[in-house]
């Protein structure tokens, strides 16, 4: 019954004002309750507020309950609303971009991919949000915000090595790195395992991580394309000093940045409120620019996290649930989340909100290349162990890349296909 109730409800969304979708009997109306889970750390308690207080007085039948979760433990916390039938459960979730596929897998999620949604503006999304949102042509996850790794770098080291922009390309952020080397200091900070930025190098030559044929999943990190992403990292990660067999949070490269002998990290533009922290001296000093790609003009392909926004199918005010999406995926509200939260906005149409902060800005542009991980639902079996980091470590210290992608390869399609 309540299946069939979220399909009416979807269908009338198209054609009727967004209100009220509950009638009492005998005709009397009251307003419906639309739970809503956000993340903490997505939205701020003033832009909830204000959110809550603007739509209720442009939806007079609705009525919204906000509950703030926690990352930890959200995964089953999810996965058991979408089973609930109790008072209070959920009717529109944040979760992580990536986790979309394992909730598809799992059932329970209203496809939003109706005529009427390309209100939303759907062709463009960004593709690092919508992708991993999308099985097999259905729409589950709905784009909320992105966010992404950029070059983050001494503005002071760069003007003193002579360099006085940005590099425009993959080659000659090669030729930078090897300038401000000469000129005493670390060029570049890569640790050997930051499995996120190989990716993006990855996807960049064409390759992929895995990939789904015929309904099966298997590792591809040995493809020619993906092999040229990983000599690239390499040529990379040894013009610096970072370690082969530990990743980015080992130690924090924020902190090793903030000792003062680094010109470049690759990271969120939010390590330099932990790097002028540690060293305060470091204020005023630092830049971002996106990750450059193979081309000059065109950013290198990066992988994106964020959020989208899902409906349960148990949802007992589904019509209510679209009203939600609709407002904060559209250009009001993401141009609200954006300036308040410093997030990347859902659309690059929408990034002039946030062209006013270097670092968003940054990621903004390198955004229009973001992807996501595969859309596998055993992804997370994939990172739980990864194989990626022991294969970029066996590489950089001296294995065969082909014998040892093609281990990494099949670790990976046994994680994925258990």
């Amino acid at each position: 019954m309540k299946q069939r109730l979220v399909a009416t409800c979807l269908a009338l969304a198209a054609l009727l004002p967004l209100g009220g979708c509950g009638l009492l009997p005998g005709g009397t109306e009251q307003p419906d309750t639309v739970t809503v889970w956000l993340m903490k750390g997505s939205a701020s308690d003033a832009f909830v507020r204000r959110f809550t207080t603007a739509f209720e007085r442009e939806h007079p039948g609705l009525r919204l309950d906000v509950r703030v979760q926690d990352w930890t433990g959200i995964g089953a916390k999810v996965s058991a609303a979408l089973r609930s039938d109790e008072p209070g459960a959920p009717d529109v979730i944040e979760v992580g971009n990536t986790q979309v596929a394992q909730y598809v897998d799992e059932g329970g999620l209203v496809d939003l991919s109706l005529e009427s949604m390309r209100d939303w503006g759907m062709d463009d999304w960004l593709p690092g949000l919508a992708e991993p949102g999308n099985h097999r042509g259905a729409q589950y996850g709905i784009p909320w915000y992105a966010a992404n790794r950029v070059v983050v770098y001494r503005k002071d080291l760069f003007r003193a090595a002579g360099l006085r922009r940005p590099p425009a390309t993959r080659d000659e952020w090669l030729s930078y790195t090897r300038r401000l080397n000469s000129a005493g200091k670390q060029g570049i900070y890569l640790a050997g395992q930051d499995w996120y930025t190989l990716a993006g190098f990855v996807w960049d030559e064409g390759g992929e991580l895995a990939e789904e044929k015929a309904g099966r999943w298997r590792g591809a990190l040995h493809s020619p394309a993906a092999l040229r992403g990983m000599d690239f990292y390499q040529r990379l990660q040894q013009l610096g000093e970072g370690p082969t067999d530990a990743d980015e949070e080992t130690p924090p490269q924020a902190e090793v940045f903030a000792l003062g002998e680094v010109a470049q990290i690759v990271s969120v533009p939010g390590a330099a409120e932990a790097i002028e922290e540690k060293s305060p001296e470091l204020a005023g000093k630092l830049g971002y620019f996106p990750i450059p790609g193979r081309r000059a003009g065109q950013p290198g392909a990066v992988f994106t996290g964020g959020s989208d926004l899902i409906v349960p199918e148990r949802s007992d005010v589904p019509r209510g649930a679209v009203a939600v999406i609709d407002a904060l995926a559209g250009r009001k509200w993401q141009t609200e989340l954006a300036r308040t939260m410093h997030h990347v906005p859902n659309k690059a149409k929408l990034a002039s909100a946030v062209a006013d902060e270097p670092g968003v800005a940054a990621m903004a542009k390198a955004a229009t290349r973001g992807r996501a991980t595969p859309a596998s639902p055993r992804w997370a079996t994939v990172e739980a162990d990864n194989p990626i980091k022991r294969y970029m470590t066996a590489v950089l210290e001296g294995a065969d890349p082909g014998r040892a992608a093609r281990v990494a390869s099949a670790e990976i399609t046994e994680a994925l296909n258990f």
